[in-house]
């Protein structure tokens, strides 16, 4: 759906992000791209916290998608009238909506769940996350990623795969908070084993 996330060459990242150049590949803000675009390097930044820390650390680093969650402040800046018909439009059209509950209890299932103990993976519900929602035979909408399903490893993107960009946004993005070697993990291992008792 448009717009498509798309870092480009990472151009405003690299910039620090800072007016007047906004977004992540060097143009001007456009809210929609924004927020996909933070989606995808969101996930870069937990594929290379899987990178640099698991191995050392035992730690497990996941995305996940809880679905399209329609009724927060997300869209608040959207007309009324479209505040109230897409959260229709995702429960009885596509299918995709999720309340708030249940992505939070997504949430915790990614946290406690022995079966999110592998690191590096993308973790979605309901198996038809990439196919446009139906109605199944008991009247409900299904697939798209809503609510309810199991859950299960989804395939990253090309764009979250991409090594090379993950590498640099994960760089950009700590020159723009102004972290530095000295302010990163450093014998990480050691310190995780003696706080857990290890």
């Amino acid at each position: 759906v448009y717009p498509r996330a798309d870092l480009g060459d990472l151009s405003g990242l690299a910039a620090g992000g800072a007016k007047p150049i906004e977004m992540a590949d060097g143009k001007s803000f456009f809210g929609a791209k924004a927020y996909k675009d933070s989606k995808v390097c969101n996930m870069m930044t937990v594929s290379e916290l899987h990178r640099r820390y698991h191995d050392k650390t035992g730690i497990t680093f996941a995305s996940m998608y809880p679905g399209c969650i329609a009724e927060t402040a997300l869209f608040r800046e959207k007309r009324p009238w479209f505040r109230k018909a897409f959260p229709w439009f995702m429960k009885y059209v596509t299918g995709g909506y999720v309340g708030e509950q249940e992505a939070g209890e997504r949430l915790a299932q990614c946290i406690d769940d022995p079966k999110c103990a592998k690191s590096g993976v993308y973790w979605s519900w309901n198996g038809g996350a990439k196919s446009v929602g139906r109605w199944a035979e008991d009247g409900k909408p299904r697939g798209a990623g809503g609510s309810g399903g199991e859950i299960f490893e989804n395939e990253q993107s090309d764009a979250v795969r991409d090594r090379e960009n993950a590498e640099k946004v994960w760089e950009y993005s700590c020159k723009a908070v102004g972290l530095t070697g000295k302010d990163m993990c450093k014998d990480v291992a050691d310190e995780y084993k003696q706080k857990m008792g290890v």
